[in-house]
């Protein structure tokens, strides 16, 4: 089974080898039509502290790394 790959803007980087990603999903409400715009956050494992707030980031999933951490950050 393939691994989801998200992409996301970095929110906070203030944790060692983590980085918070805020993932935006855009959907037309099934009622009124309307494109609504949802997001989520996922804390992902960053191992060299890469990446500062406001990087545009590609996670993929992973085996767990830690009590909240999932995912993992492939790219730029």
């Amino acid at each position: 089974m393939p691994k989801r790959i998200l992409q996301g803007t970095v929110t906070s980087d203030a944790n060692a080898q983590t980085v918070t990603v805020r993932v935006e999903r855009r959907f037309k409400h099934p009622l009124l039509k309307k494109t609504v715009r949802s997001t989520k956050k996922y804390r992902a494992h960053d191992e060299n502290n890469t990446f500062k707030a406001g990087d545009t980031v590609r996670i993929q999933e992973c085996a767990p790394k830690s009590k909240t951490k999932r995912w993992e950050v492939i790219t730029a």
